[in-house]
């Protein structure tokens, strides 16, 4: 049967069954990462922002596909983990507002869509590469709108979008390189395929093939979304103002005649009435979280623009116990000012968190190659450190993108320093000076990150061949600066080959940060090793507690 118009109810239906369709085939994904260490997360982090979308969806279904759109936008965004969910959320961000208002859409609308979908997502990357989703997505969407033109089924312009997706993805080796000499197709792609697949079944009204009970399976999937609402983290041990806020405004035409809306403006006026700020909008409504001393204040101002829906005001002096978080339950419970400064660190291991914090880190998040935090999960912390200038330390490249766009949806000032490597991590953290400003500690900070390079020890989940090095399953790697240099049955022969390809004349200081997988004698065998070997180098060492990688050096 041919479908001539999409309504927001096949439109959910689609998302739920790309979610699924994902959530399936998230491992497959995984295991498409390049480098075969035992961390790729493609997949995973695709996964964990499509479910977040899809609760989104779940939460607002409605005829109207306009809203239904804003709702998948808004939950990949603030769901968005790493650079392939945060390219995902931006592909839906673009088209969501290319169908501002619609109730339903043709051919040629959907079309459209997923071209300003590409159009958006191209724009949040600094530097997109070509091989990757991004082209995936960017061929499927001009094969769906040469269709659209002649085709008034959309089933039809999905089959051909999918169709074309696929044979995109299959060229993706020849684009990038890597991927060529791996064997591989590109991981991010596939998982838009995917997602892709599951839209076209949607669309049919059919399940994605294999899937038994997938209703339950999706209820499932959005009732184990383990991440809280960033509006549920309140800190009222440093309360100043006394009530959490929230509420939307659905956006009337009328109002917004008199006052039009905008985004920028709305967050500068709203911040005047209190702190703890979280604006996200889109064109059909906006949502608001704020502490503030006076509520009616603030709804009477949001009121301007639209009706007021979903209004929850709590007395977090009365209630602090019932909803204060692990942050803030360590502060003194005495009302303080915002600090000129606060600094995130995301790392992974204890011990490593540890020593982010004994240098001057203000709050740290669990996370990085195991685990890539989401949007909001770094946008509670930006909360969390309540201080004008926070700077963010992302210390692994899949998680820049994350960080980037966690600054742009609050109110405070973030500056996302672009570490890739915990030791990275540190070095801008020790160039940080509090006496000097925000844009000072930027330049130091950023320039610190070319004093030091990183050596990593993990070992190797599938046979493979990169960079001209054979590499067996089960075997130790030495990645130096991201590049994988040595491939070693023995753990120490490894590290003490890579070890050798870091250190240079001019070297002065190595740091091992030592994990799960490290033993205390191993250790000492890497000292005496170094001591021996490089009599000018100063070694220390420390239990990073860190997961997958036995050992992680940093050279000054």
């Amino acid at each position: 049967m041919a479908i001539r118009t999409l309504d927001g109810r096949r439109f959910a239906d689609m998302v739920l069954q790309g979610a699924q369709h994902l959530s399936n085939n998230a491992k497959s994904v995984d295991a498409l990462n390049v480098f075969p260490v035992p961390d790729g997360d493609t997949g995973t982090n695709m996964n964990l922002s499509m479910t977040s979308g899809a609760k989104e969806v779940k939460n607002h279904i409605s005829d109207h596909i306009g809203n239904v759109a804003g709702a998948l936008a808004k939950g990949l965004l603030m769901g968005a983990r790493g650079n392939s969910g945060v390219i995902l959320s931006q592909l839906f961000r673009g088209f969501a507002k290319a169908i501002e208002g619609a109730l339903t859409i043709n051919s040629v609308e959907f079309a459209a869509a997923l071209e300003a979908g590409v159009t958006t997502a191209y724009k949040a990357v600094m530097k997109p590469v070509e091989g990757t989703i991004l082209t995936v997505a960017k061929d499927a969407a001009k094969r769906a709108v040469a269709v659209a033109k002649k085709q008034t089924d959309i089933v039809i312009v999905m089959e051909e979008a999918v169709k074309e997706a696929k044979a995109s993805l299959q060229r993706t080796p020849d684009l990038l390189p890597v991927l060529k000499e791996v064997g591989v197709v590109d991981s991010g792609g596939q998982g838009l395929v995917y997602v892709y697949e599951g839209f076209l079944a949607g669309l049919k009204g059919e399940n994605v093939e294999g899937l038994k009970a997938a209703s339950l399976s999706m209820q499932e999937l959005i009732n184990t979304e383990h991440h809280k609402s960033a509006q549920s983290h309140i800190h009222t041990d440093e309360i100043e103002f006394g009530y959490c806020t929230e509420f939307m405004v659905r956006f009337e035409e009328e109002k917004l005649r008199q006052s039009p809306f905008s985004e920028e403006t709305f967050r500068k006026e709203l911040s005047q009435f209190g702190d703890s700020l979280l604006v996200v909008a889109d064109d059909e409504l906006v949502k608001v979280h704020i502490h503030a001393e006076h509520p009616g204040e603030v709804l009477t101002y949001g009121q301007r623009y639209g009706s007021l829906l979903n209004i929850k005001i709590e007395n977090m002096r009365e209630q602090h116990a019932h909803i204060v978080n692990e942050a803030a339950s360590a502060v003194p419970k005495t009302a303080r000012q915002k600090q000129p400064y606060g600094i995130i660190a995301i790392s992974m291991g204890d011990g490593i968190a540890d020593l982010f914090k004994s240098i001057g880190a203000h709050a740290v998040i669990e996370g990085g190659q195991t685990m890539n935090p989401s949007t909001e999960d770094i946008v509670t912390a930006i909360e969390s450190v309540y201080a004008e200038t926070v700077f963010v330390l992302p210390n692994n490249k899949n998680i820049i993108m994350a960080a980037e766009q966690a600054a742009s949806v609050v109110g405070n000032r973030v500056i996302v320093v672009p570490t890739k490597t915990i030791p990275q991590g540190l070095s801008a953290l020790l160039a940080f000076n509090p006496s000097a400003s925000p844009e000072q500690n930027e330049k130091a900070m950023a320039a610190a990150l070319s004093q030091v390079r990183t050596g990593q020890v993990t070992f190797a989940v599938r046979d493979t061949a990169i960079d001209g090095i054979e590499i067996a399953k089960g075997d130790y790697m030495g990645i130096a600066d991201g590049k994988i240099a040595v491939s070693e049955k023995d753990k120490l022969q490894a590290a003490k080959k890579l070890l050798d390809e870091l250190l240079s004349e001019d070297a002065e200081i190595l740091t091992i940060l030592y994990g799960e997988e490290a033993t205390e004698e191993e250790v000492q065998e890497l000292v005496d090793y170094i001591e021996a070997t490089y009599t000018d180098i100063e070694v220390e060492a420390h239990n990073g507690k860190q997961p997958l990688y036995p050992f992680i050096f940093s050279v000054e």
